[in-house]
């Protein structure tokens, strides 16, 4: 069972293991993957964070909050993929959320684009937090796949897909593959809390809340009590509604 790690919740990932070392740094997070949903609630609101995609690029410009948080004159950019907007200076919603627009602006505009990016990266140096991928670069959650192709996506592939952060992180749930990559990595990537379970079916082990590796290996859940199959429907809807993980296949 999984003793030696706090939940929030029932449905909450673990807290990670608390750092005893007064001195040490705070460790920065990993570069990971957003869909346009996730990034949209990075919107300042409620003490959130603020975060904008230039060009597929997600910034965090939390200190830079009086322009582009609630009631600031960027405010519109908030949460948004906004390197047209910002290119051609402009506030029209059809302008926001074009990544491939990018590729059809004009040379000044593109001049524009360029000097808006080495401002965030060079200038307001705003920590870059990981990369913004449209919703028609992702597979598709019709796809098939076998345990073997769900294995090779477990975090650690030196492969990373165009437009990604990091390396898919394929996680099997319910019948269902998530890629946990975006905004799992912590969890469940190299040293997460949760690794063991990337790349494989997790259904039984989360719904057992078990790392027993013989819950791990087999993803049976035909034997599970009425309890469990509860736990594990909580899990898939954190999953798919709390956390936003796409659904990028399903389970043979």
């Amino acid at each position: 069972m999984l003793g030696n790690f706090a939940f929030d919740k029932l449905t909450h990932h673990p807290k990670p293991p608390v750092n005893t070392e007064e001195d040490e740094e705070e460790e920065e997070e990993p570069p990971r993957n957003f869909t346009l949903e996730q990034l949209k609630k990075f919107d300042g609101k409620e003490d959130r964070p603020v975060y904008l995609s230039l060009k597929g690029t997600v910034f965090d410009v939390s200190r830079g909050k009086q322009f582009y948080g609630p009631g600031g004159p960027y405010e519109v950019f908030a949460g948004r993929e906004c390197g047209v907007a910002l290119a051609k200076m402009s506030f029209d919603e059809k302008h926001l959320d074009d990544i491939k627009g990018c590729e059809d602006l004009n040379f000044g505009e593109k001049d524009s684009l360029d000097g808006w990016i080495d401002q965030f990266t060079h200038y307001k140096c705003y920590p870059v937090k990981g990369k913004l991928v449209l919703k028609e670069n992702l597979p598709s959650p019709d796809r098939v796949l076998t345990k073997e192709e769900l294995k090779e996506h477990n975090g650690q592939q030196a492969d990373i897909p165009d437009g990604y952060a990091t390396a898919p992180i394929y996680v099997g749930l319910a019948n269902k593959v998530f890629d946990c990559s975006f905004g799992g990595v912590t969890f469940y990537g190299p040293n997460g809390a949760y690794e063991r379970f990337a790349g494989v079916d997790a259904s039984r082990a989360l719904a057992k809340m078990s790392f027993d590796p013989k819950d791990v290996e087999n993803p049976s859940i035909d034997d599970l009590e009425e309890k469990q199959l509860k736990v594990l429907a909580d899990w898939a809807k954190t999953f798919e509604t709390k956390k936003g993980y796409p659904i990028v296949g399903k389970l043979s």
